[in-house]
């Protein structure tokens, strides 16, 4: 007989706080009026705070895409009697967060490249063109600079949902929940 997971594995924790981290780090930085200030001649690479800001933005999505390549091939995760409601309810919470993990920084992407600005990374880093995305028909479907920002948002009101429900698990229904995802001891 084998003992139940009580937690999940190192690089599920460690790969799930970081992307908190950086998610949180790139809500704060995110600068206001960014597409206007462009439009209006401002280098990108000249603000801090969007460099800081675009760097995480390719942070968030590249440690999503690497959670997501791992929990394909991780060790089982812990598993928690409770209703059925809240495990329909945890599924949808999580799904909806992967999709906005990938759908920020796209919407992102989308945004700089159909509006023929740069991503400006840390390090020096400069993409100055990006014909896939400016020639793309995606690229004239919508104000994709308006609809990075709504996602932002969206993602952080869902994490922050995320964040009450493990607290909830923990004081109140008292499950492992929390406890899980935090190192053990």
């Amino acid at each position: 007989m084998t003992t139940p997971r009580t937690h999940y594995d190192i690089l599920s924790r460690t790969l799930h706080w970081l992307t908190a981290i950086a998610v949180i780090a790139a809500f704060i930085l995110g600068p206001e009026h960014f597409g206007r200030e462009i439009r209006q001649g401002l280098d990108p690479a000249a603000r801090l705070d969007i460099v800081v800001h675009e760097s995480l933005g390719v942070l968030v999505m590249t440690l999503t895409l690497l959670r997501l390549l791992w929990v394909a091939v991780r060790p089982a995760k812990p598993q928690f009697d409770m209703p059925g409601w809240m495990h329909l309810a945890s599924k949808a919470t999580h799904g909806l967060l992967w999709l906005m993990l990938l759908a920020v920084p796209a919407s992102a992407l989308l945004a700089l490249g159909s509006e023929g600005h740069p991503l400006t990374l840390l390090g020096g880093i400069r993409v100055n063109d990006m014909p896939f995305i400016a020639n793309s028909p995606l690229a004239k479907l919508a104000d994709w600079g308006d609809v990075h920002g709504l996602l932002g948002d969206m993602v952080l009101w869902l994490s922050g949902l995320h964040a009450i429900a493990a607290i909830g698990h923990h004081f109140v229904l008292k499950d492992g929940v929390l406890r899980s995802m935090l190192p053990r001891g």
